[in-house]
C-alpha cells in the first residue's frame, strides 16, 4: 500500500504536467483529450487489432501444412534381423525421418466464407471503435454544455448579490437618516443571505460540472480546471424534420453500420454450417527413411548413410471424405446459425428503432428549447423593465421593499431561464448536426 502511495506520487505530477491547467480548455480540446486518452477506446483499438489476427489466421488456412518427424527406437530381447528372422539375446534399433505435407483442396466453400466473415467482423470492430468514439464526444459535449450552463448561472447569481448588496448598503444609510425602517434593512440582510446562499450553491454546481466532466476526461484532479465559454445563438440552426435526419443518420451512424455488418456476418455463418454437408478433398505428400541394426544377426548390415539411402520412400495421396451421418451435427449447427441470423435481424431492428427515437426526442428537446427561449427572452425583458420600475419606485418611496424583492425574484427567475433554454438549445441542436454526420461543434 505504501509502495503504491509512493508511486502514485511520483507520476501524479508528471500526468498534471501532461495537461495543460493554466487555460480555459474548449470542446475540441477536451474531445481530442478523452479520445486519446481514453480506456474504452484502448479496448476498442485492442479489439480491432485481435479482428486484424483472425482475418489473417482465415486466410492462411489456404496454405498447406508441413511437419517433419524423427523417431528413435530400441528392443532388447526378442527382435526381428535383416534376414527377417526373430532372434532372441539381441538390442534392436530403429531410427527413421519423414517429412509430410497436407493440403485442403475442397471444403465446401468453408474457407472462403470464413475469410468473408473475418473481415466482415473486423470491419464490425472498427464500427463498433468509432461508436464507442462517438459516444465519448456526445457525453464530453453534453457535460461541457452543462458546465457552460452552471457557468452562467453563476454569473446570474453574482449579480443577484451584488445588487443586494448595494440595496443593503443604502438602506443602512437610509436607517441612519431616519428615512427607512430598521424592518426594511432586515428584510433586506435576509434577502441578500438568501442570495449569497444562491451563490454558494451555484458554485457547488459548476464545481460538481467540472468535476465531472474532468473525470470524463479521465483527469487526476479537476484543481485549475476551466473552460471556454462558447457564443451561444439561438435559431443560427436550420432543425430539419425528424424523418430527413433518421434517413441521413441511419447511413452514417457506425452503430448501425455494426450491427448491419454482423448481420451479414450471420449469412457467411450460415453457408459455412451447410458446407459439413459437402465432402472434402485433400492431398498429402511426404517422404521419410529409416535405420536399422539388430546385434543378434548373422549377416552383414549396412552402414547408417546407406541404410537411409535405400529406405528412402517418397509418397503421394489424395483423400476424399463424403460425411454420410454425423449424429445430426451439421443439421442442427445450420438451425443454430439460421436462429443466429434472425436474432441479428432483431437486433438491427431494435439500433434503427433506438436511433429514431433518439433522433425524435432530441428534435423535440431543440424545438421547445428554441419556444422556451425566446419566451424566457420577452419574460426577461418585462422582468427588466418591471425591476427598473420597481426600483424607481422603491427609491421614491412609493414601493415597498416586498414589491421591490419580488421584481428582484421574477428577474432573476427570467434569466435563468433563458440560460437554461439557450444550453439546451445549443446542445440539442448540434447534436441533431452529429446524428447527420456534421462534427459536434459548439
Amino acid at each position: 500500500m505504501r509502495k503504491s502511495l509512493i508511486i502514485g506520487a511520483l507520476f501524479l505530477p508528471m500526468a498534471l504536467q501532461a495537461q495543460d491547467l493554466s487555460r480555459p480548455w474548449t470542446l475540441q480540446e477536451c474531445l481530442d483529450w478523452a479520445l486519446e486518452h481514453n480506456l474504452t477506446v484502448k479496448q476498442g483499438e485492442n479489439t480491432v487489432a485481435q479482428q486484424e489476427i483472425r482475418l489473417n489466421t482465415a486466410k492462411n488456412a489456404y496454405f498447406p501444412t508441413v511437419s517433419g518427424s524423427a523417431n528413435e527406437s530400441v528392443n532388447f530381447g526378442r527382435g526381428l534381423t535383416s534376414d527377417n528372422t526373430y532372434t532372441t539375446g539381441s538390442t534392436t534399433t530403429n531410427t527413421s525421418f519423414s517429412i509430410g505435407a497436407g493440403l485442403n483442396l475442397f471444403d465446401g466453400m468453408a474457407r472462403p466464407n470464413n475469410i468473408k466473415l473475418s473481415r466482415l467482423n473486423l470491419d464490425a470492430a472498427v464500427a463498433d471503435l468509432e461508436r464507442t468514439r462517438d459516444d465519448i464526444r456526445v457525453a464530453v459535449a453534453k457535460a461541457y454544455v452543462q458546465a457552460v450552463y452552471d457557468y452562467d448561472i453563476l454569473d446570474v447569481a453574482r449579480e443577484q448579490v451584488e445588487l443586494d448588496r448595494q440595496q443593503v448598503a443604502r438602506l443602512e444609510a437610509m436607517v441612519e437618516n431616519g428615512k427607512a425602517s430598521q424592518a426594511e434593512l432586515s428584510a433586506q440582510k435576509a434577502t441578500l443571505a438568501q442570495s449569497e446562499y444562491t451563490l454558494v450553491q451555484a458554485e457547488n454546481g459548476l464545481r460538481s460540472a467540472l468535476l465531472d466532466l474532468s473525470q470524463l476526461l479521465d483527469f487526476p484532479t479537476a484543481d485549475g480546471f476551466g473552460i471556454v465559454k462558447p457564443e451561444i445563438a439561438v435559431g443560427d440552426h436550420l432543425i430539419a424534420r425528424p424523418e430527413d435526419i433518421y434517413a441521413e443518420a441511419v447511413e452514417r451512424r457506425p452503430g448501425i453500420r455494426a450491427e448491419q455488418l454482423r448481420l451479414d456476418g450471420t449469412e457467411l455463418s450460415v453457408k459455412i454450417a451447410k458446407a459439413g454437408w459437402s465432402p472434402t478433398l485433400s492431398l498429402s505428400g511426404g517422404m521419410g527413411t529409416s535405420y536399422y541394426t539388430n546385434s543378434g544377426s548373422l549377416y552383414p548390415q549396412d552402414g547408417f548413410w546407406k541404410q537411409l539411402s535405400h529406405n528412402f520412400s517418397p509418397y503421394v495421396g489424395l483423400s476424399l471424405n463424403v460425411p454420410i451421418f454425423d449424429r445430426f451435427g451439421t443439421r442442427n449447427n445450420v438451425r443454430s446459425a439460421v436462429l443466429s441470423r434472425e436474432l441479428q435481424q432483431i437486433t438491427l431492428d431494435r439500433a434503427r428503432q433506438s436511433l429514431y427515437k433518439e433522433i425524435q426526442q432530441a428534435h423535440a428537446n431543440a424545438l421547445a428549447a428554441e419556444a422556451k427561449y425566446s419566451s424566457a427572452t420577452e419574460a426577461t425583458a418585462a422582468a427588466e423593465d418591471a425591476f427598473a420600475l420597481s426600483t424607481a419606485k422603491y427609491e421614491n418611496g412609493k414601493a415597498s421593499v416586498t414589491e421591490y424583492n419580488e421584481a428582484r425574484t421574477r428577474l432573476a427567475k427570467a434569466r435563468s431561464d433563458k440560460v437554461q433554454a439557450a444550453c439546451e438549445y445549443l446542445f440539442q441542436s448540434r447534436l441533431l448536426d452529429f446524428y447527420r454526420g456534421g462534427a459536434l461543434e459548439l
